[in-house]
């Protein structure tokens, strides 16, 4: 039993021991495991940040007749005209709502071909005071089949019409909110 006792006791001292040798590090380990948490919440922020969804900046149409092209886009689809930086004649800027901006550039070839698919959007309030837009500048339009003068009605209650501009680029006009 003796031995016992005394194997018990080394028992206590070696682990106690161990217990002030690992305590001893922990003072100079606390500051080390605080910088390594701090560098891995830093640097995941700074991916996170990095990693952001993308924002529509601008959207570049390239067309034949800038002047043509701009009043189109000022007077019929209605955008409002912006500041260009490059003042050079071959550029109009409009804003399109807080998302972005639409950049008519010329120098198009004329008589390319374009596919419905393929398409700018704008939303209004009234499909009907949109249409007697068009009606007045005579611009054809037409539901999606590519019926003439017909609006689409999606399942979820959006009407859509859609028609071309001066280079037949395809617009969508629709009353989604």
């Amino acid at each position: 039993q003796f031995v016992t006792i005394i194997l018990r006791i080394f028992k206590f001292i070696s682990n106690f021991y161990l217990y002030l040798r690992i305590k001893k590090y922990m003072k100079k380990l606390i500051p080390i495991f605080i910088l390594i948490t701090l560098f891995t919440v830093i640097c995941k922020k700074s991916f996170s940040q990095k990693m952001q969804t993308p924002v529509l900046n601008h959207i570049a149409v390239y067309v034949n007749n800038l002047e043509v092209s701009t009043k189109f886009y000022e007077s019929v689809v209605g955008l409002t005209q912006i500041a260009e930086p490059f003042k050079d004649g071959r550029h109009t800027w409009f804003t399109i709502g807080n998302t972005g901006q639409l950049h008519i550039i010329s120098g198009a070839v004329k008589e390319i071909k374009r596919e419905k698919n393929s398409h700018l959007c704008f939303s209004v309030k009234s499909i009907e005071k949109f249409i007697t837009v068009l009606n007045r500048n005579s611009i054809k339009f037409e539901n999606w089949k590519g019926e003439p003068n017909e609006v689409t009605l999606r399942v979820d209650g959006v009407k859509q019409i859609y028609f071309q501009d001066p280079d037949g680029y395809w617009i969508e006009i629709n009353n989604d909110r």
